[in-house]
C-alpha cells in the first residue's frame, strides 16, 4: 500500500482524502464514473498475480525524490537495441501500469463512502453560516433601537453611583495600605531587638493582608517589599543561628528555633546549623593558627591569609606550638560544647512537647511536627560523628604540620596530655575511639621517641663515661614514687600528705566522676588545667652526707650493746634475699661484740646504693612509662627502649668492672661480649684455677651479654668515631660501647682495686633491677597482650641476672687481694717427707692469714666510705677463701715427696688456717673446706678406693690428679702395678679432652 501511495505521488495523483481536502465546499468535484469503475473491476486478474506485478516494479519508481523516469529507462537500454526485447519490455511496463491503475481504482472505490459523507458535512456548514449572517443583522438592528430608547442623563446617574461605591471601597483599602506601609518601621525595630519570632509573625500577617489588595499597583510593590523584608529576616536569622555554634545561649537559641518553626523551615534550619558548625570549626582553627603564625612572623604579611590551613600549620614555631595547640583545643571545645548543649535543648524541648499534647487539636499539631522532630533527632545524632571527624582532621593537620623530634620531653608530654584529653572529649562526645588522632599522634610519637631514645642512650653513655662511681646520698626510705617522673602512677600515698591536700584529692575524684561536658558546661575549659595545674611539690629524696640527719649519723657508730630494740632476725648473720632463711651458722653475741665499728658500717646502714647515673636511668624509666600511659599504641616500642636502658647499664657495669683487662695476673674472665677465652691465666701452675669454676659468668648471664652486644652495642664505632652516628642502617639503632672514666683507678692495692667503685656500680645495678621488679605489674598492664612474652623474657633473662654480676666483678678483687703466688712459692719450699709428726704449723699459713687480716682491714677502710652490703661481703670472702683453698690443693699437688707425717702436717696447717679464718669472717660453712680435706685424705685410701676416687672427683684438675697418682709411689701400701693402673685411669679421663 505504501508503494502504491509513493507511485501515485510520483505520477501526480492524489489520494481520495487529499482530493477531498483540496475541494472547496461550493465546487462540484468530478469523481470516477460508475462505468469506469465497473470497467476496471471487470478486468479479470488474479490478485496474487497483480500483487506480484506491483512487487516487481523497481524501487526507484516509489522514490519521493524528483527523479527523471524517462532518463532512467533510456539509460537502461543496451548499446545494441533489439526490437522484440523492447516490445516485451514495453508490454511489461504496460502491465505494471495497468496493475497500478487498477489498484488505485480499487482504493478510490473503497474510500468513496467517506468522500460522500464529508461532502455532506461541507454542505451543512454552508447552511449554518448563512443562518449566522441573518442573526447578526437582526442584532445590529435591535441595538440601534436601544440606543435611541435611553438618554445620556440616566446613564450618567448610574455611572456616578457606581463611582461612589468604588471610591468608598478605595478609601478603606487606602487606609489598610497606609497601615501596611507603616509596619516596615516596626519590623526594623523588632530585628534590632532580635525578636525574630515577632518580626516573622508580623510580616506573615502583612503578607496575608496585602494579598487581599494585590490588584493595586502600589500593593504589588509593598508585597515585593514585604517579601524582601522576610528574606532579610531569614538572612539575619541564619546569622543568629551561626552564633550559637561558638557560644550557646538558651534564650537566643529558643527564639531562633521558634522563628524557623513559624517559617515552616525546621528541617532547613537543622541543615543550616550543621553547615554553620562545619564552617565554625574551619574558621576557628584557621583564625587561631593564623594569629600565632602572624604573631611569630612579626609582620603584617597577608600571604598567610591566603594559605590553606594545612600549609599554615607548617609555619608554627616550636615556641608557640603548645600555646597554639592549647588555644586550638579550647576553641574546638567551645564548638563541641555548643553542639552538646544544642542536643540537650532539643531533647528537653521534645519532652515538653510530648507532655503538652492533651487534646485532639494539640495532638494533631504534634503529629504534624513529629516528622520534624524525628528528622532533627536523627540529624543531630548523625552530626556528632561528622563534627568530631572534622575536629580530628583539623587537629591531625596541626599535629603533623610540625616535626616534634626536637621537642623537649616535658613539652612533648604536654602535647600528648592535651591530645589525650581531646580524645577523652571525643569519647564522651560521640563514643569515638579517635582513630585519626591516635594514628597521627602515634606517627609523631614514634618519630619523637626514636630520636629521644637515641639521644638518651647517647646521654647515658656520656654519663657512664664520666661517672666516677661515687655514692649518691639518698634517704633510707627512698622510693621511686617520690620522684616527679612517677607521680602519674598515683603511688605516693604516704601519711605525710596533709589533710587539706587529701581533701583536694577527694574533691578531684568527685569531679572526675562527672563527664567533661557536665563539669565545664557553665564555665571553664578542660584544657586550661594543662597550663595552670603545675606540680608545686618538690622532691626530697637526697640525704646530707649519706645520712638523713645528724642523729642517724651518730647512731651509726654506737656500740653493739645498744641493739636491744633491733628485731632478732636483723641480728642474724644475714637473711637469704630469696628464701628468707637464716644461714646455717649465726654469730654468737660475743663475736658480735668483738666486731669493730667499721664492720658495723658494713651491715647496719641500709640506705640504697646508687649513683647519679642510676637515678638518671630511673627518671628516664618514669618518663618512658608516663609516655606509655598517655599513648598506649606505642607501649611496646617504649618498653623495648626501657629494656635497652637497663641492658646498656648492665653491659656498662660488666664492661667496666667485670672484665679482667688489667696486667695483674689473675684467673681469666669472659671477653668483651661475655665469650670465654678457653684458657685460664694463673698465678702459678697452669692448673690452679682450671677447675675452680670461679670467675666464669653463668651461661644465662653470658647469653644476656651476648644478646646485648649483638643487638645494642656498636663495636665498629671506636676511637674518635665513637661518638659519630651517621653510620649504616644496621648500626643506626646501636650505641658505642662505653669507656671507663680515667678518674676511676682500679689498680690500687690500698683501695682493694677500686672495691668502693665496684660496690657502688654493682649494687646500683642490683638496686635498679629491684626497681624494675617493682614496676613489672605496671609495665605488664601497659603492654599489649601479644607482646607480653617479650616483657616476661626481659625480666627472666635480663633483670634477674643483675645480681649474678657480683660473682665476676668481686672475683677480680678476691683474685688480687691475696698474694696466692707467694703462698705457692712458700709451700714449694716446705719439706714434706718428714719422719716425725710435727706440732707446729708451717710459716706459709701465718703469711696467708696475715694476708686475710690485711684484706679484712682494707675491707673495713672501704666500708667507711661506702656501705658494703652483707651479700657483697659474703661473695668477697667466699671468693678469697675458695681461691686460698684451691691454692692449698695446688701447692699440695706440686709436692714431689711426701710421707704420712707430711700429710699429717698438711692437715695441721689446714686446720690452723681454718681456726684463725673463722675468727675473721662469719661465712659458714667455709667454702671448699671439703675440697682440701678430701684431697689430703685421698692418700690414705686403699688401692681400689683410689681408683674410684680418681673417677668420681672430676672437680680436681688433670694435673692435680696426675700428681696425685705419681706421688702414690711414696705410699707404702700401693704397689707399682697399682700405681700404673691409677696413672692409666687418669690418662683415660684426660684423653677425651686432648
Amino acid at each position: 500500500m505504501q508503494k502504491i501511495k509513493s507511485l501515485m505521488a510520483r505520477q501526480g495523483l492524489k489520494s481520495p482524502q487529499e482530493s477531498m481536502a483540496d475541494l472547496s465546499p461550493i465546487e462540484n468535484l468530478r469523481i470516477p464514473s460508475k462505468e469506469e469503475l465497473r470497467e476496471l473491476r471487470k478486468r479479470p486478474i488474479d490478485p496474487q498475480a497483480e500483487q506480484e506485478i506491483i512487487d516487481g516494479i523497481e524501487e526507484v519508481y516509489f522514490s519521493n525524490d524528483s527523479y527523471d523516469m524517462m532518463q532512467h529507462e533510456l539509460e537502461k537500454l543496451p548499446p545494441e537495441l533489439n526490437l522484440q526485447e523492447l516490445e516485451e519490455y514495453r508490454d511489461k511496463l504496460k502491465s505494471q501500469q495497468a496493475a497500478v491503475s487498477k489498484k488505485v481504482a480499487d482504493l478510490i472505490l473503497e474510500k468513496q463512502p467517506s468522500y460522500v459523507k464529508e461532502l455532506e458535512r461541507v454542505t451543512a456548514l454552508q447552511t449554518s453560516l448563512q443562518l449566522a449572517a441573518v442573526i447578526c443583522t437582526n442584532a445590529r438592528r435591535q441595538l440601534s433601537v436601544s440606543k435611541e430608547g435611553f438618554t445620556e442623563a440616566s446613564l450618567g446617574l448610574l455611572a456616578n453611583q457606581r463611582r461612589r461605591q468604588l471610591l468608598t471601597g478605595l478609601l478603606k483599602s487606602l487606609r489598610t495600605i497606609k497601615t501596611l506601609q507603616r509596619t516596615d518601621v516596626r519590623l526594623s525595630e523588632m530585628l534590632e531587638e532580635e525578636d525574630y519570632p515577632g518580626a516573622i509573625q508580623l510580616c506573615l500577617e502583612c503578607q496575608k493582608a496585602a494579598s487581599t489588595f494585590k490588584h493595586y499597583s502600589c500593593i504589588s510593590e509593598l508585597n515585593s517589599k514585604l517579601q524582601d523584608t522576610l528574606e532579610q529576616i531569614e538572612e539575619q536569622l541564619d546569622v543568629a543561628l551561626s552564633k550559637t555554634c561558638k557560644h550557646f545561649d538558651v534564650s537566643h537559641y529558643t527564639k531562633v528555633q521558634l522563628a524557623y518553626s513559624l517559617l515552616g523551615k525546621t528541617q532547613t534550619a537543622m541543615d543550616q546549623l550543621h553547615m554553620h558548625f562545619t564552617q565554625a570549626i574551619h574558621n576557628t582553627v584557621f583564625q587561631v593558627v593564623l594569629g600565632y603564625v602572624e604573631l611569630c612572623a612579626g609582620n603584617a604579611d597577608t600571604k598567610f591569609q591566603k594559605m590553606q590551613y594545612k600549609d599554615l600549620c607548617t609555619h608554627i614555631t616550636l615556641d608557640s606550638y603548645i600555646p597554639c595547640l592549647t588555644d586550638l583545643c579550647k576553641a574546638l571545645w567551645e564548638v563541641m560544647l555548643s553542639y552538646h548543649s544544642t542536643m540537650q535543648w532539643h531533647e528537653k524541648h521534645d519532652k515538653q512537647e510530648a507532655t503538652s499534647a492533651q487534646d485532639s487539636v494539640v495532638a494533631a499539631v504534634s503529629d504534624e511536627s513529629m516528622v520534624d522532630r524525628s528528622y532533627v533527632k536523627k540529624k543531630l545524632e548523625h552530626g556528632l560523628t561528622r563534627i568530631w571527624q572534622d575536629v580530628q582532621l583539623k587537629v591531625k593537620a596541626y599535629i603533623l604540620g610540625t616535626d616534634m623530634s626536637n621537642f623537649k620531653y616535658d613539652d612533648f608530654i604536654v602535647v600528648l596530655d592535651v591530645i589525650s584529653r581531646l580524645m577523652q572529649v571525643g569519647e564522651e562526645f560521640c563514643s569515638s575511639k579517635s582513630e585519626v588522632l591516635q594514628e597521627s599522634i602515634k606517627r609523631q610519637s614514634v618519630n619523637y621517641f626514636r630520636n629521644y631514645h637515641r639521644a638518651r642512650l647517647e646521654e647515658l653513655r656520656m654519663f657512664l663515661e664520666n661517672e666516677t662511681w661515687e655514692l649518691c646520698p639518698v634517704k633510707s626510705n627512698f622510693n621511686i614514687s617520690q620522684l616527679h617522673e612517677f607521680k602519674f602512677m598515683g603511688q605516693c600515698r604516704s601519711p605525710s600528705i596533709s589533710p587539706s591536700r587529701q581533701a583536694v584529692s577527694s574533691n578531684s575524684l568527685a569531679r572526675e566522676e562527672l563527664s567533661l561536658f557536665e563539669q565545664y558546661v557553665q564555665e571553664g575549659n578542660p584544657f586550661e588545667m594543662h597550663i595552670e595545674n603545675k606540680d608545686e611539690e618538690t622532691e626530697d629524696v637526697l640525704a646530707s652526707n649519706g645520712y638523713e640527719s645528724d642523729e642517724l649519723e651518730k647512731s651509726a657508730y654506737q656500740d653493739y650493746d645498744s641493739d636491744s630494740d633491733v628485731p632478732d632476725e636483723l641480728k642474724q648473720d644475714y637473711v637469704d634475699e630469696q628464701t628468707g632463711d637464716a644461714p646455717v651458722k649465726s654469730l654468737s653475741r660475743d663475736t658480735m661484740k668483738g666486731k669493730r665499728k667499721s664492720d658495723y658500717n658494713l651491715n647496719k646502714i641500709n640506705a640504697p646504693i646508687l649513683t647519679n647515673t642510676t637515678l638518671n636511668v630511673i627518671r628516664l624509666v618514669g618518663k618512658y612509662m608516663q609516655m606509655m600511659s598517655i599513648l598506649k599504641p606505642i607501649a611496646f616500642d617504649v618498653i623495648h627502649c626501657v629494656s635497652q636502658l637497663f641492658d646498656y647499664y648492665l653491659y656498662a657495669v660488666y664492661t667496666f668492672f667485670g672484665r679482667n683487662d688489667m696486667p695483674v695476673p689473675s684467673p681469666s674472665l669472659p671477653t668483651h661480649g661475655g665469650r670465654e677465652t678457653g684458657t685460664t691465666r694463673v698465678l702459678g701452675p697452669a692448673c690452679l684455677y682450671e677447675s675452680s669454676g670461679l670467675g666464669l659468668i653463668s651461661s644465662r648471664l653470658r647469653t644476656t651479654l651476648n644478646r646485648i652486644q649483638e643487638n645494642l652495642i656498636d663495636l665498629e664505632a671506636v676511637g674518635e668515631n665513637a661518638g659519630v652516628h651517621n653510620a649504616t642502617e644496621d648500626r643506626k639503632e646501636k650505641v658505642p660501647s662505653p669507656h671507663l672514666s680515667q678518674l676511676v683507678v682500679l689498680s690500687n692495692t690500698d683501695t682493694l682495686y677500686g672495691l668502693a667503685q665496684r660496690v657502688v656500680a654493682t649494687e646500683s645495678l642490683v638496686f635498679l633491677a629491684e626497681q624494675f621488679e617493682s614496676l613489672q605489674s605496671q609495665l605488664d598492664t601497659m603492654m599489649p597482650a601479644a607482646k607480653k612474652p617479650f616483657l616476661q623474657q626481659f625480666y627472666s633473662q635480663t633483670v634477674s641476672t643483675a645480681s649474678e654480676l657480683r660473682k665476676p666483678i668481686y672475683w677480680i678483687v678476691a683474685a688480687k687481694a691475696i698474694d696466692y703466688e707467694q703462698m705457692l712459692l712458700m709451700m714449694s719450699g716446705v719439706k714434706w717427707d718428714i719422719r716425725e709428726i710435727m706440732s707446729q704449723h708451717n710459716v706459709y699459713v701465718d703469711v696467708l692469714l696475715k694476708e686475710f687480716e690485711q684484706f679484712y682491714k682494707r675491707l673495713g677502710d672501704v666500708s667507711r666510705h661506702v656501705r658494703i652490703p652483707l651479700p657483697v661481703s659474703n661473695v668477697l670472702w667466699e671468693h678469697c677463701i675458695r681461691l686460698a683453698n684451691r691454692t692449698l690443693v695446688e701447692g699440695y699437688a706440686n709436692v714431689k715427696k711426701c710421707s704420712n707425717e707430711g700429710r699429717a702436717l698438711m692437715q695441721l696447717d689446714f686446720q690452723q688456717f681454718l681456726m684463725k679464718l673463722e675468727k675473721l669472717t662469719d661465712l659458714r660453712p667455709i667454702p671448699d673446706k671439703e675440697f682440701v680435706e678430701t684431697y689430703i685424705k685421698a692418700y690414705y685410701l686403699t688401692e681400689n678406693d683410689m681408683e674410684q676416687f680418681i673417677k668420681n672427683h672430676r672437680e680436681y684438675s688433670m694435673k692435680q690428679l696426675a700428681n696425685f697418682g705419681q706421688r702414690c709411689v711414696w705410699v707404702s701400701h700401693i704397689n707399682k702395678k697399682a700405681r700404673q693402673k691409677l696413672l692409666a685411669a687418669i690418662d683415660d679421663i684426660d684423653r677425651p679432652k686432648r
